[in-house]
């Protein structure tokens, strides 16, 4: 009995060595990935907003109100009240789940300017470092750049590296809409690079909308804090727990605003943002692609009435992590293992872990199916 009880220690503490430079560090070597801290709470200037009594009623609690009960106050409001807000509190109501989505646009295009001339003040500031100034400069091209005609900014927070969501479509009018949920190294700066599209949120959402020829609005969400690099957050659920209420709470507000429940389609590390979600999250479908594990061991634990998709191709890296969770490492099984219950989509055109999304492959088109209802 000791001796098995020894063998089965030695297992555990190969697998445990396994994750230390498996999933940790990819396939390379430990790799380099510096600690975040999760944005955690209310929007800023959620003090000023309770404070705040001007309409002679008590204003929703950013921090504790239900999605629903924001809805509900924001349809009690004539035209003129609801004005009043997004102008005296932007910041507020451009985060404000459960608000209508045409007045987080405006309120959010008025939070940008506002950042905007906030950091062209700071940067007249002598006494700045040129990487200070440097920082400056690019954060007020990236505001001007949200500020684009024709951008729908849901949701804006300039706080730690940033974090935004953008819609491509109607969200009023949509039969369908999906939300995109990103892995790693994504934050205000990277959510719509030019290089390597398909790994964005708003590169995969712009793609799905095409591919659906417009039948679907898209949300890119990212509205969590990832992790960067492959270090030890990214092979942790702690930024992913910090994240899930956060998810939850955003689609809450789609679906009390009147969308329809969405497919939400999770990338790499933000399928353990999902999974940890799925139980309270109102979606038809959960997609998940290049997962490493929803710390899960089968659909059945994530609780979810949502139909659970997983897709990973033959040439993604992530196929070479180790699908346990020990000591607080790993995510579980691999969502694409039959064991687990989900039902495989094709990704034998997908090329690498970022591909899936690409034009022509057939993941793509299997994703469109899914956004559109088209499958049963």
């Amino acid at each position: 009995m000791r001796l098995r009880s020894w063998k089965q220690r030695g297992r555990r503490t190969l697998v445990a060595a396994a994750l230390t430079t498996t999933v940790v560090a990819g396939t390379t070597g430990w790799a380099v990935g510096s600690e975040q801290s999760p944005l955690t709470g209310p929007p800023p200037g959620a003090a000023s907003w309770r404070a705040d009594h001007a309409l002679g009623v008590g204003l929703p609690d950013p921090a504790t109100a239900k999605p629903t009960q924001v809805t509900a106050f924001f349809r009690g409001l004539d035209d003129a009240e609801r004005q009043e807000l997004v102008e005296r509190h932007p910041t507020v109501v451009g985060n404000l789940d459960g608000a209508p989505a045409d007045l987080r646009y405006e309120a959010n295009t008025r939070a940008l300017k506002a950042e905007c001339d906030r950091v062209r003040t700071h940067a007249e500031d002598a006494s700045l470092t040129a990487q200070d100034h440097a920082q400056a400069r690019f954060l007020i091209t990236r505001y001007t750049e949200l500020l684009e005609p024709g951008r729908q900014i849901l949701a804006f927070d300039p706080r730690g590296r940033g974090q935004v969501a953008e819609v491509f479509g109607d969200l009023a009018v949509a039969e369908h809409v999906s939300v995109v949920v990103p892995g790693s190294d994504i934050d205000l700066s990277s959510f719509d690079r030019a290089k390597d599209p398909y790994g964005t949120p708003a590169g995969m959402a712009r793609s799905l909308r095409e591919a659906s020829g417009g039948r679907t609005a898209v949300v890119a969400w990212v509205g969590y804090t990832t992790p960067v690099g492959l270090g030890p957050d990214a092979a942790t659920g702690r930024l992913a727990e910090a994240g899930a209420p956060r998810l939850t709470r955003f689609v809450q507000g789609l679906t009390a605003s009147g969308a329809p429940r969405p497919a939400v389609f999770c990338h790499s590390y933000g399928s353990v943002v999902c999974g940890l979600s799925a139980a309270r999250l109102p979606a038809s479908d959960l997609v998940v692609l290049g997962s490493p594990g929803l710390r899960a061991d089968t659909v059945a634990d994530l609780r979810t009435k949502a139909r659970v998709w997983a897709a990973r191709d033959d040439s993604d890296w992530i196929g070479h992590v180790p699908n346990v969770e020990l000591f607080g490492l790993g995510h579980g099984t691999d969502p694409t293992d039959p064991s687990f219950g989900a039902r495989r989509i094709p990704a034998h055109h997908a090329e690498g872990h970022t591909g899936y999304f690409a034009p022509g492959t057939d993941s793509l088109r299997a994703f469109t199916r899914i956004a559109t209802g088209a499958t049963s």
